[in-house]
C-alpha cells in the first residue's frame, strides 16, 4: 500500500472518529438536558424566555445551557434594538439573572448611521 492511500485512510478514520464521538456528546448533553427538565433542576427554555422578554426585551440570538458543579446556566446572547449585544447568564431553575456583559455591535451602528 502506498504512503498516500494509508495518509488517506487514516485521515478518514481519524474524521470518522471525531464526528461519531461528538454525536454522541451531542446526545448525551440532550439526555442530561431532558432528565434536568424532567427533574426540575431547570426551567423550559420557553419559560425563561418569556420571563427573559418582560426584563430585556430583544432578539434572542444564541441560547446555551451548561453545568457548572450543581448549577444549570442558560446562557443567552440577545441583541436590543438599539444595536447592543448583551450576554446573560440565568439561573436555569429560577431564570434569575447571574451575570450581565454588554458589547456594542460596530457593524449594526455604520448600517443605522448610513442611513
Amino acid at each position: 500500500m502506498s504512503i498516500t492511500k494509508l495518509i488517506a485512510i487514516t485521515v478518514m478514520t481519524v474524521s470518522a472518529l471525531i464526528t461519531t464521538a461528538a454525536w454522541a456528546s451531542d446526545s448525551d448533553d440532550h439526555e442530561r438536558a431532558k432528565k434536568a427538565l424532567q427533574s426540575g433542576q431547570i426551567l423550559p427554555l420557553r419559560t425563561v424566555l418569556e420571563s427573559l422578554e418582560r426584563k430585556q426585551p430583544g432578539k434572542v440570538l444564541e441560547v446555551e445551557l451548561e453545568q457548572k458543579d450543581a448549577l444549570w446556566i442558560y446562557k443567552v446572547k440577545l441583541l436590543r434594538a438599539d444595536g447592543q449585544l448583551i450576554k446573560l447568564m440565568l439561573d436555569a431553575k429560577t431564570a434569575e439573572l447571574i451575570e450581565r456583559k454588554n458589547r456594542d455591535v460596530p457593524e449594526r451602528r455604520k448600517i443605522e448611521s448610513s442611513r
